[in-house]
């Protein structure tokens, strides 16, 4: 079923007001350019886990030669 013209405006209408409501993003904040980003967990803990999943096969080894 096409759209009436007045249907049409009224769209037109209710788009607009949305648009109002939502506001319009800052140019600025949608293109800041981004430096190299962190890791949310730091070195050492990196380490420790992988201590803790590697070091028990580390530890087999080691039992196995000696």
């Amino acid at each position: 079923m096409a759209q009436t013209p007045q249907q049409r405006q009224a769209n037109m209408r209710f788009a607009k007001a949305q648009e109002k409501k939502m506001g319009r993003p800052d140019v600025a904040q949608v293109v800041k350019p981004r430096g190299p980003q962190k890791s949310p967990i730091s070195k050492v803990w990196i380490i420790v886990l992988a201590f803790v999943l590697c070091g028990g096969l580390l530890f087999e080894v080691l039992r196995l030669f000696f």
